[in-house]
């Protein structure tokens, strides 16, 4: 009769339930390794991320001033930020204390709409420091219909569970930025006849996720461990903010607020005076002959959207904010011993080249690094420099050599 493998320090069997993970010689229960996880945090001092019980209640206007830190402008969409983020806090503690016949607070879902470049995702990084509840992000492009090649939606509350460090009561709190929401549109307005596996399908997949359900959520990822006991979260008090650059929207838009009397006329009656944002004008119906569902946009009440970027907040963007990229290559060349001193015509230079790649804030850092690329690999090996100054004529000289000089916008 073969010998029954028990655990060699507590003893358990499979009989009593063990799960044993068997080595060489020995053979360890899930329970033991579980209390030798904690010796060894203790041991070692080896904290897990701690999320308080009662999350620290931040007014708007101070997590507005917090963002001003980092992001120029954008003044109306941070705002909108900071009530959700504050409105959630005060959802969570009033669903915690809340009386059974008392108002029950529904959450409200944000949605933001902006060009390419404008700080979408970068509001969401910067917003995810300053939270104590455990903040993921999430690419929409990569999600694919259950039994398709891709990921399920449901590996958006796996990014969260492990920014939670798998504290299941922390994640059920959180926060979740959904980028690039305009790439799983339907092509056209009106419901499919033909499977949309990476588009209305997961917008319709999307839909028990941000009503608020229960899910049982892979902690490692879906597709790639099938055998993995799965974790229920409850997304009831999770709030989702989703983002997207909604490429052509402003046709839409201009469509809609554009009217041609009736008759024979060449008259057109202009309703809109700014027509260098239109996107500020965006509505629900917009989104929807965009080509999102309208069961998905009734769970995103709260529409926002991103101004473009102006030759002057590219400019401020330069030197202002906290990490601006000019203070980021004079720490680079502080770390030296040297000063680096970027000129205002070189900032003109960096944000004209901006705008005409039409690249929003993210051609910054491109256009700086094609300039700043031959001084970062000659200047460390010379020490004699102790000051190194930029001006046009040596931005332009560096950038004319870059292969970005080369590109051609339509």
């Amino acid at each position: 009769m073969a010998q029954q493998l028990s655990c060699s320090f507590c003893g358990r069997t499979k009989k009593d339930g063990a799960f044993l993970i068997t080595g060489v010689k020995a053979n360890i229960c899930e329970q033991c390794v579980m209390q030798a996880h904690e010796i060894v945090m203790e041991e070692f001092k080896i904290s897990r991320k701690q999320f308080p019980a009662k999350p620290n209640l931040l007014k708007p206007v101070e997590i507005k001033k917090y963002l001003d830190q980092y992001v120029v402008g954008q003044d109306e969409t941070k705002k909108v930020l900071s009530v959700a983020v504050y409105n959630h806090y005060k959802r969570i503690i009033h669903a915690e204390n809340r009386q059974k016949d008392e108002v029950q607070v529904e959450k409200s879902n944000i949605i933001m709409v902006g060009r390419t470049g404008t700080g979408k995702t970068y509001l969401a990084r910067t917003l995810a420091n300053l939270l104590q509840v455990p903040f993921a992000i999430a690419d929409a492009t990569v999600f694919t219909e259950a039994g398709y090649v891709g990921e399920d939606v449901e590996s958006i509350l796996s990014r969260l569970l492990q920014a939670a460090d798998y504290n299941v009561k922390a994640a059920e709190k959180g926060i979740v930025y959904i980028d690039e929401i305009d790439k799983i549109a339907r092509k056209a307005d009106n419901p499919s006849i033909t499977r949309d596996v990476s588009g209305e399908g997961v917008q319709q997949g999307l839909l028990k996720l941000l009503e608020g359900s229960i899910v049982n959520v892979p902690p490692q990822g879906g597709r790639k461990h099938p055998e993995q006991k799965m974790t229920p979260v409850n997304t009831e008090n999770i709030l989702f903010i989703c983002g997207g650059a909604f490429d052509g929207i402003e046709r839409i838009i201009a469509r809609r607020m554009n009217t041609n009397p009736i008759g024979f006329t060449n008259e057109k009656n202009n309703l809109v005076e700014d027509t260098e944002d239109l996107l500020q004008f965006v509505t629900h119906q917009d989104l929807k002959t965009f080509g999102l569902i309208p069961e998905l946009l009734g769970r995103l009440p709260v529409v926002t959207s991103l101004e473009p970027l102006s030759r002057e907040t590219l400019k401020k963007i330069l030197y202002e904010p906290k990490n601006a990229l000019t203070k980021q290559y004079q720490k680079l060349f502080e770390m030296e011993g040297i000063k680096l001193v970027f000129e205002e015509s070189a900032l003109d230079y960096i944000v004209d080249k901006a705008i005409e790649l039409n690249l929003g804030a993210r051609g910054l850092r491109s256009i700086c690094e094609a300039i700043m690329n031959d001084a970062m690999f000659e200047l460390p090996s010379q020490r004699d420099i102790k000051i190194f100054e930029i001006d046009a004529d040596y931005a332009a000289e560096k950038f004319e050599k870059s292969k970005l000089a080369k590109l051609k916008v339509a």
